[in-house]
């Protein structure tokens, strides 16, 4: 991004892009601690993601504070509006993928209260491999990389296609089994939840798309088959 001439207000962008990053960096580590916790039946790793959600939750507040003031007070038009939108946007994203972080937690913690199941080495794959996505996209916005964006962008079939396969792999326990339904059904929607954070991730790479070339990413997003609607 080009220097201003009135400095104060490249030092209030790069304090929202610490921000941001502060934000990024809180997710994943947020995401991998929950994945922890689900893959050794760690209770108290995933009490630890549920007690800090909020932490999250006030950098947005703090990421939107910002932006008003940028708003209100530097009136930014063309690149500048841009930047301070998609900071803005990208901060909602960051909370949802919090949010999403703490609900597999907390099915953790309902989960460790039955017997195991197979599936679960799934579930840590999946999140092991959006966890990839989130932590290139975070390089890819500090380093205003369009190509990398695109990596993540083109990522998110994938990630839809293993999820889609863990479903059904989950449905075949359970008809086999009965007593593994309570166990299933939870992970079930751990997967989702991730499959989820994957979207989140995909938005932030259109956004940034979008800062960098002041045009939308053309073409359709990748998207696997999906047996679950996207709620």
């Amino acid at each position: 991004m080009t220097d201003h001439t009135v400095k104060s207000f490249d030092v209030e962008l790069g304090r929202l892009n610490d921000t941001l990053m502060t934000m990024g960096k809180m997710a994943l580590s947020q995401f991998i601690v929950a994945t922890e916790a689900l893959a050794e039946r760690d209770d108290s790793k995933a009490s630890q993601v549920v007690s800090q959600d909020h932490r999250i939750d006030a950098l947005e507040h703090e990421a939107q504070n910002q932006t008003v003031r940028l708003l209100a007070l530097r009136q930014p038009v063309a690149a500048d509006l841009r930047q301070i939108v998609a900071a803005l946007k990208i901060s909602s994203e960051l909370e949802r993928i919090g949010d999403y972080a703490a609900n597999v937690a907390k099915r953790t913690l309902v989960l460790n209260q039955h017997q195991a199941v197979p599936a679960v080495d799934g579930i840590v794959n999946l999140a092991e491999r959006v966890q990839g996505m989130l932590e290139a996209m975070m390089v890819a916005y500090a380093e205003s990389d369009v190509d990398k964006a695109v990596e993540v962008w083109t990522e998110d079939e994938a990630v839809d296609k293993m999820y889609t396969s863990l479903f059904r792999e989950l449905l075949t326990y359970m008809m086999e089994d009965p007593r593994t339904i309570t166990s299933c059904t939870h992970l079930m929607f751990m997967a989702k939840n991730i499959e989820r954070i994957g979207d989140h991730i995909t938005n932030m790479a259109e956004v940034l798309y979008y800062l960098v070339k002041g045009v939308p990413l053309d073409g359709d997003r990748p998207k696997g088959s999906d047996v679950w609607s996207n709620g």
